[in-house]
């Protein structure tokens, strides 16, 4: 039987042994190799050749070989014979070959062998040396730092710590802000954002919109959209007051409903829209129990959306109200553009509310009215005889107002030395305190100049 092969290469020991075994156990026929098959130089008429594996018979030169030379190659992995010259090798000195180069199928003495069975040719010469193949060239391994990547598709897939990716991408917050603007122009849906920016048309300049940015959508509100246009345009165009009603609202904080998209990612929109759909749903709304959702005496939270130097405006859900100086602090004379700006949320107790339609709604709010009156707390810490330390706050025909800790002002009279500027630091001696109506007035002993 022919004797299976496993390796694959052989050692230049191996292969001497080899060598002459195999010279020796061919004395009566002597055997020359080319490079591409053997051949046999004296053989004896018609012998027949068999795979004793897979019982077929090969002739080679209409001579037939001993049963002891039949000779079969077994690839060990497919378990398959191969016969070479009609030779057996040995166990030990069976291998095969794959050109993996030109991936061409080669002959051996007349069997053509598959891809993955070719082996390398032995010449054997009279003194029973060997002569070694070429060795095969091997690609030089590209450094690790000059390996390039394989191509991969622009979306990178992400790889997420829990099952749901809770990390948001620019894409995701790309197609999330698409979302919302079509979501608002095909639902009405309510959106709301920070006027950063007024602009003025390059072909109309008459025409003013403000500018908001939904991600990196740019969302434009022309000023008829905008603001409601005054009672009195007080002999000024009408463009220039439109226009300064927009700057007066910048860094506001407004809702807005999207009346269009277009592909180079800017959005019309309309606020006047949102804020009338705001109106029907909160001054006309009701309870469960059947009242208006906001009634007088009812405290409600309001933005601020344009600041003047006598009080501020408010967006009271959908409506525009006006606080004065009065109503926006217990202490005097103070600057409402200190104290308040534009985008700042601030809590209004409505004092009156008139409804005489959706687009015919009064109301009156205060700021101070919304909070304790600090001066039922504060003129707890003062005693009437004792010196305490102030700033001046406001100068008028009634005396000076000095601003003391608790956020409460004391009437002085006129000092000797001259009235102090604003924002002067003084020592009152306290005079006289009036719990009932929060009164409380002094005389000023010391005075620093503000530098």
């Amino acid at each position: 039987m022919p004797r299976k092969i496993n390796s694959d290469s052989q050692t230049e020991s191996e292969m001497d042994g080899f060598s002459s075994d195999f010279l020796d156990s061919m004395q009566d026929t002597q055997y020359s190799q080319t490079d591409s098959e053997y051949c046999s130089e004296e053989l004896n008429p018609e012998y027949t050749q068999t795979d004793s594996e897979n019982n077929q018979e090969y002739q080679i030169n209409n001579s037939p070989l001993p049963d002891d030379k039949i000779l079969s190659q077994t690839d060990s992995e497919n378990d398959q014979e191969y016969q070479t010259n009609g030779n057996l090798l040995p166990e030990d000195k069976q291998f095969s070959q794959t050109d993996s180069d030109n991936g061409k199928e080669v002959q051996v003495n007349g069997i053509l062998l598959p891809d993955d069975k070719i082996f390398p040719q032995i010449d054997l010469i009279s003194d029973g040396h060997e002569i070694k193949p070429p060795a095969r060239k091997r690609k030089a391994k590209q450094p690790q730092s000059d390996i390039t990547p394989k191509k991969r598709n622009k979306s990178n897939p992400i790889i997420s710590i829990d099952q749901t990716r809770s990390v948001e991408t620019s894409d995701d917050r790309h197609n999330n802000n698409l979302l919302d603007l079509v979501e608002s122009l095909k639902g009405k849906k309510i959106l709301s954002g920070t006027v950063q920016g007024v602009e003025r048309s390059d072909e109309n300049h008459d025409l003013s919109y403000a500018v908001i940015y939904h991600g990196d959508f740019k969302v434009i509100i022309p000023a008829e959209q905008m603001v409601d246009p005054p009672a009195d345009f007080r002999d000024r165009s009408v463009a220039d007051v439109m226009h300064y009603l927009l700057t007066k609202r910048l860094g506001a904080e407004i809702d807005y409903i999207v009346k269009g998209v277009d592909k180079t990612g800017i959005a019309a929109a309309s606020r006047l829209e949102a804020m009338a759909q705001k109106r029907k749903e909160y001054y006309f709304g009701t309870d469960r129990d059947g009242n208006n959702l906001l009634h007088t005496g009812i405290n409600a939270e309001a933005r601020v959306v344009s600041v003047i130097r006598a009080g501020i405006f408010i967006d009271l859900f959908g409506l525009e109200v006006y606080i004065p100086l009065r109503e926006l602090s217990y202490q005097r004379g103070i600057d409402a553009a200190l104290q308040f700006q534009p985008g700042q949320r601030v809590l209004v107790k409505i004092l009156t509310i008139e409804r005489e339609s959706r687009d015919n709604i009064q109301v009156t709010a205060s700021v101070k009215q919304a909070t304790e009156n600090p001066y039922e707390k504060a003129l707890r810490k003062y005693v009437a005889g004792n010196r305490y330390v102030g700033t001046v706050s406001m100068v008028d025909t009634n005396g000076v107002f000095v601003s003391l800790d608790g956020g409460i002002d004391c009437l002085c009279s006129y000092p000797k030395r001259g009235r102090p500027p604003r924002g002067s630091r003084v020592t009152v001696r306290i005079l006289g305190i009036n719990t009932q109506s929060n009164r409380i007035w002094g005389a000023i002993t010391h005075m620093t100049t503000a530098r």
